[in-house]
């Protein structure tokens, strides 16, 4: 009977065409991160065959993720300028004859530098965020940004169709077949989107106006939230599949089937994760998501150790660490919560920044990005001066860290988070009635 009397009560009708512009969107996304992917398989072979060491082959699968998140900002203000509909299709047509030159490099310095305009396509994010977001009602947008956020599902399609281009035809075959997907789904794209001149800043706004959020402390903490939730999710994104070859000596294929069990969740609940959002609230999720890391990193982070004990019968050696099945099943859950995180994060930005998505989402989208980039440099460092593979798990941990206590000395002391003050969830409100 409320929603009879209360007219605000009434949900806000979605036109057909949102969803459309959602649709098409989320698409045009999965097969931006597909690319900016692309590396994490066909990064193998040419390691073997140019003879890179762990840091140069993490530089090399970085190398797109700096473009892609250096581009990020400038994109953000023009989508909120001049509309998402024509940066997006832009963006990614720029794409195509680099993503088609790949196949003709034969050097590493050919590899990082055409990778870094192939890198352009992770720039997609921080213009479809706040393109789908204006489409949808505030109440929604947790839903939208979560729904388009699922296309770094494109990770998990990557490691689904590289390595059976590579069995067909080889490496080259696959940035071919990429360049050619990428141009069928700017047409797509073009066809199924739309535009709103609502949805655009006043020409008032001007750029130097727009940067002043990189001085916002909450922008900040944002950043460094996103910067392991996403940052981290395309680090291992890209390193995932080469750990599986070297810590337990999988082929290329099997490795890749594995290392989906991480993106693909990670990607695809990303929209589980808005709805969460809208739920009960960006603050809530996001501590939970920072938890959840905590414990699975600290699990990952244990090297394969062997010890020897003296015991009264003599001394007996212990081997401990983790299976193939323990560590995947924690890097699936692993995924799940940065899933959730990567939405519960966006929806701060929604709820704090509604009239400046675009410039913000940008900055937030260039933090993670950068740890994207940063991260697999840093692997591959640890790696070559520990020779411990799960040193890339120690590292995360304790960027982890840092943002838990970031959130419980801004957050967490201002908000009883259980307890008897603590703010009723949906659910318990509907238990109490």
């Amino acid at each position: 009977m409320a929603s009879l009397t209360n007219p605000t009560a009434l949900p806000t009708a979605i036109p057909r065409q949102a969803w459309s512009v959602l649709v098409v969107s989320t698409l045009a996304f999965t097969v931006c991160f597909m690319v900016w992917m692309m590396f994490g398989v066909i990064g193998i072979p040419l390691k073997k065959s140019l003879g890179l060491s762990a840091t140069e082959f993490g530089l090399l699968t970085a190398t797109p993720v700096l473009t892609g998140s250096l581009i990020r900002v400038p994109l953000g203000i023009w989508t909120d300028r001049y509309g998402g509909r024509i940066v997006m299709a832009l963006l990614m047509a720029a794409t195509v004859p680099a993503i088609w030159l790949m196949s003709y490099a034969t050097a590493y310095w050919h590899f990082l530098v055409i990778g870094l305009f192939v890198g352009l396509a992770g720039g997609s994010f921080s213009v479809g965020t706040p393109y789908v977001a204006r489409w949808f009602p505030k109440s929604r947008q947790g839903m939208a940004m979560g729904v388009y956020g699922a296309g770094n599902s494109g990770s998990a399609v990557n490691k689904f169709a590289a390595p059976v281009l590579l069995a067909i035809g080889g490496w080259t075959l696959v940035p071919q077949v990429y360049a050619a997907v990428m141009l069928g789904t700017v047409i797509l794209f073009w066809l199924g989107s739309a535009s709103d001149p609502k949805h655009r800043v006043p020409s008032s706004v001007k750029f130097t106006d727009q940067l002043k959020m990189l001085k916002d402390p909450k922008v900040l903490k944002y950043c460094q939230y996103y910067s392991i939730v996403f940052g981290g999710y395309v680090a291992l994104a890209l390193w995932m599949v080469q750990y599986y070859v070297g810590e337990f000596g999988l082929s290329i294929q099997a490795a890749a089937l594995l290392a989906a069990c991480f993106s693909l969740p990670g990607g695809v609940l990303r929209a589980v994760g808005g709805i969460l959002s809208d739920k009960f609230g960006a603050h809530q999720v996001t501590w939970w998501v920072l938890w959840v890391s905590w414990v699975c990193l600290f699990l990952l982070s244990y090297p394969q150790t062997e010890f020897t004990v003296l015991t009264v019968n003599g001394p007996r050696t212990f081997q401990v660490g983790l299976n193939v099945y323990v560590f995947t099943a924690l890097m699936f859950i692993l995924g799940i919560a940065w899933a959730f995180g990567k939405a519960s994060v966006f929806k701060y930005i929604g709820d704090d920044y509604a009239g400046n998505i675009g410039t913000v989402s940008g900055i937030v989208g260039l933090a993670g990005g950068l740890g994207g980039f940063v991260l697999p440099i840093l692997f591959g460092a640890l790696m070559d001066l520990t020779g411990i593979r799960s040193s890339a798990f120690m590292l995360l941990y304790g960027v982890v860290w840092v943002s838990l206590i970031w959130m419980y000395w801004t957050e967490v002391r201002k908000t009883e988070m259980m307890g008897r003050n603590a703010p009723a969830s949906p659910l318990s409100r509907s238990f109490a009635r």
